[in-house]
């Protein structure tokens, strides 16, 4: 149908913003602040990832409260203004500063594709379509840095610098999609007076942003992870969390998140899963990246490519799962099967080496795909069919939510597992001289992931060629250990998928859960079928 043809391309827009712009970071830095602009580098990709995540929970509530349709909208004419506004900065400032306006048109796009999935589509035929989404998503965050790349290689398009055309590109791409939400988009609207929780929706947004911006300072380097600014944001982050968790429990008339959907064992399992899922797949994708550059020699373009083959995992994975659901009617063995394939695939890139082959590097990203591709899918599909219709949103939203919040943690933790034994390791096998330039130049586990490997290969290239090949075996060592971490970290998402419960698909017009899903005695409700074309 026509409207999922729009809907895959909003979402396709907000996936690409995740990574389209990492390509062209040196590019922009050199064009917009050549003297300065690297100190501020990183905040152009975490601005986006701040804002998005941080307000994702709020769209979900408002699209309950109001229908999907008018948050729908907005949050595509807010993310085309913020990528209109972003080609145009004149400086980082005001780049970062535009990059969160997209974030936050960004985070409403990711979480309203699937709700209106959610609404559309009943839980029986779903199935195959979270597939086809979820292969869209992973699809548009792999070939990001490719779109990136050939921009950036060009240094003017039509009169304009090449990496500008990055949020541009967004324009015809986002105005098609907002014509044809708007044109064949039909959904249930409530016109039952509601209250906005503004309390709640400050607290979660302070709390996300609080924990997130502690993790993405000590990733980047910019503070040591014992840094009064890191340790106060984290308290800061914890304590709002506590306080809104009360604030939702005990005051809120219409709370952001409802604290009763916890007890509902699929809305909790899922989205702790999700959390898990979260925290190794955008760890194995950023830190793969950084291997195929650094260790096999890759450009940014180049490795975008060879990550393919997950691609290529994920995605036939992703529709064969969406579809067998719908078929057999179950959801409970796929994340099961999917999430001990995902343990071996983590298992299998903890063998990369320094003389891989291109096959078995391949092979070992394929197996990985495959088990993320049975796995993703199902998280959204189970909390939307356990919960009543009217909480679709805020169940679909929460799921983003807690996934963005894993990707944020787990790019953080590999990156501090990843400094942390890469510094041990070249202290033991560097002569003293050549250690001491490498891992006191950062101050140690402090030192950013990106500096180490310049120095590193700075000091490589100064000495012997035994030298070259210790910092590069040193490094793979430093990799291996993050996905054996990556991997004992999915175990326990498999052994929270054995706990997932089955609840049945719901055909069309069957009344929502209420017993043991959440939901009130007595508060069954059917599911409308909303007309679309």
């Amino acid at each position: 149908m026509v409207i999922f043809s729009g809907l895959m391309l909003a979402l396709l827009l907000a996936a690409l913003d995740q990574t389209i712009v990492s390509t062209a970071l040196l590019t922009i830095v050199n064009d917009l602040d050549r003297a300065n602009g690297s100190a501020e580098m990183p905040w152009v990709v975490t601005s986006y990832l701040l804002a998005s995540t941080a307000v994702a929970p709020i769209y979900g509530k408002l699209a309950d409260l109001f229908g999907p349709k008018k948050i729908f909208i907005f949050s595509i004419v807010l993310f085309l203004a913020g990528s209109v506004l972003s080609g145009m900065s004149a400086n980082m400032p005001e780049l970062i500063a535009f990059r969160a306006v997209q974030g936050l048109g960004g985070g409403g796009l990711m979480a309203l594709v699937f709700t209106i999935i959610g609404q559309v589509v009943s839980p029986a035929e779903r199935g195959k379509y979270q597939g086809y989404f979820t292969a869209t998503f992973m699809f548009a965050m792999v070939i990001g840095p490719l779109i990136g790349g050939f921009f950036t290689d060009h240094s003017h398009i039509l009169g304009i610098s090449g990496w500008r055309w990055i949020f541009y590109v967004n324009i015809p791409v986002g105005a098609v999609a907002l014509i044809v939400i708007s044109a064949v988009l039909h959904v249930t609207e409530t016109h039952v007076k509601h209250k906005i929780d503004y309390a709640g929706a400050a607290l979660i947004t302070l709390a996300a942003c609080g924990l997130l911006l502690a993790t993405q300072l000590g990733a980047n380097g910019e503070e040591a992870w014992g840094s009064w600014q890191v340790v106060s944001l984290f308290a800061g982050g914890i304590a709002l969390t506590v306080l809104f968790v009360f604030w939702e429990a005990k005051i809120a008339s219409e709370p952001i998140i409802p604290m009763h959907l916890f007890r509902n064992r699929v809305f909790t399992i899922a989205n702790s899963m999700a959390l898990v899922v979260g925290i190794t797949m955008m760890g194995s994708l950023t830190y793969l990246s950084v291997y195929l550059q650094f260790v096999v020699g890759y450009s940014a373009t180049g490795a975008g490519l060879a990550i393919l083959p997950m691609m290529l995992g994920v995605g036939p994975a992703a529709m064969a799962t969406g579809i067998a659901i719908s078929k057999i009617g179950k959801y409970k063995p796929f994340p099961i099967i999917g999430s001990a394939i995902a343990v071996l695939g983590m298992f299998l890139m903890s063998r990369l080496g320094v003389h891989t082959s291109a096959l078995d590097r391949g092979l070992y990203m394929l197996v990985l795909g495959l088990g993320l591709g049975m796995t993703m899918p199902v998280l959204t599909l189970a909390v939307q069919n356990a919960l009543p219709f009217k909480d679709i949103g805020t169940g679909t939203s929460s799921n983003l939510f807690f996934r963005n919040m894993g990707s944020s943690f787990g790019t953080a933790i590999f990156g501090a597992i990843l400094s942390n034994r890469l510094v041990a390791y070249l202290k033991h096998d560097l002569p003293g001289s050549a250690s001491s330039q490498l891992t006191n130049s950062g101050g140690g586990t402090s030192l950013s992931r990106t500096s180490l490997l310049q120095e590193s290969a700075a000091a490589a290239q100064h000495g012997i060629k035994d030298l070259f090949d210790t910092v590069l075996r040193d490094f793979t060592g430093a990799m291996s250990v993050v996905f054996e971490t990556a991997a004992g970290i999915m175990v326990v998402a498999f052994v929270l998928s054995l706990f997932l419960k089955q609840v049945a698909l719901r055909k069309p017009g069957a009344p929502s859960p209420a017993k043991d899903t959440g939901a009130d005695a007595g508060s069954e409700e059917l599911a409308p079928s909303p007309a679309v074309h």
